[in-house]
């Protein structure tokens, strides 16, 4: 029993740090306010699409943001966004983001991420 159990946390071990490398193969990528600061740093260019309620993303939002509220923006976004661009959703918290992330892939968009924490765990610059 307990050489079976050292073979699963072995594993679990070995597997870990391939877990996101899977996700992002089937589907968007979730990135922390560091990856995306460095990925900007080194010349990628977003779409960044905050889909907060306006008064929010009027009181202070990620340079360069657009605003598409979240409530009417499964119609909106596969419309709105080109599937060419690289776009960056960013909500409260992040599961929204995730959501609508699904849309953009069920419609051929290829580079497609959320914040990860969205705004709540941005530590970036915050305009108004």
């Amino acid at each position: 029993m307990r050489i079976i159990l050292a073979i699963i946390v072995i594993s679990a071990a070995l597997l870990l740090p391939h877990f996101s490398e899977l996700a992002s193969a089937s589907g968007h990528q979730v990135i922390d306010g560091k990856e995306y600061s460095q990925m900007m740093g080194s010349g990628a260019i977003f779409t960044v699409v905050d889909v907060r309620e306006p008064w929010l993303f009027k009181k202070g939002h990620i340079e360069g943001a657009i605003n598409i509220p979240y409530d009417g923006a499964h119609d909106r976004v596969a419309k709105e966004l080109s599937p060419d661009d690289t776009i960056l959703f960013v909500c409260h918290g992040g599961p929204m983001g995730d959501e609508l992330a699904g849309i953009l892939l069920d419609n051929d968009f290829k580079k497609v991420y959320n914040l990860k924490g969205g705004m709540r765990d941005w530590r970036g610059q915050v305009v108004k």
